[in-house]
């Protein structure tokens, strides 16, 4: 009984993990003419953790983040960056007292997300699962 019980548990935290990023409560946006279509969770973390500044064909990327509160970066941050909120934003104190790098532009919600992407060619984001694209790209997350 007890090994049913904990594999049901298993299966209730493996499950969504293995169906898509994007299935965990966010899905992460681009400008319509941004010729990439899909990104590794890795090349995705580089960019959100300014470990990487550029896209795959050498533009700039300009990631946007969402405020601490939001349910969107939770999710986000477990699985493309797989750190709490807590542990992100001690990285980036690390990152600005040495100098090193600031973290990216925050907005206070989904729609500030999508004006922000849509204004900026090389904007990257992330919306709550549910929530209206405005027109952005939908980058899949592999």
């Amino acid at each position: 009984m007890n090994r049913r019980i904990l594999l049901l548990t298993l299966l209730t935290v493996l499950l969504p993990a293995a169906s898509g990023l994007g299935a965990g409560g966010f899905k992460v946006i681009v400008h319509p003419s941004n010729p990439v279509d899909s990104i590794s969770r890795e090349q995705l973390a580089q960019i959100f953790l300014k470990k990487a500044t550029t896209w795959p064909g050498g533009q700039r990327a300009a990631p946007v983040d969402q405020t601490e509160g939001s349910a969107a970066r939770a999710a986000f941050s477990q699985a493309v960056l797989t750190k709490t909120v807590s542990e992100v934003k001690a990285y980036w104190q690390q990152q600005i007292f040495s100098g090193r790098s600031v973290p990216p532009v925050e907005k206070a919600n989904d729609s500030q997300v999508v004006g922000f992407v849509l204004g900026n060619e090389l904007a990257v984001g992330y919306l709550s699962d549910g929530a209206d694209t405005g027109g952005a790209k939908v980058l899949r997350v592999e």
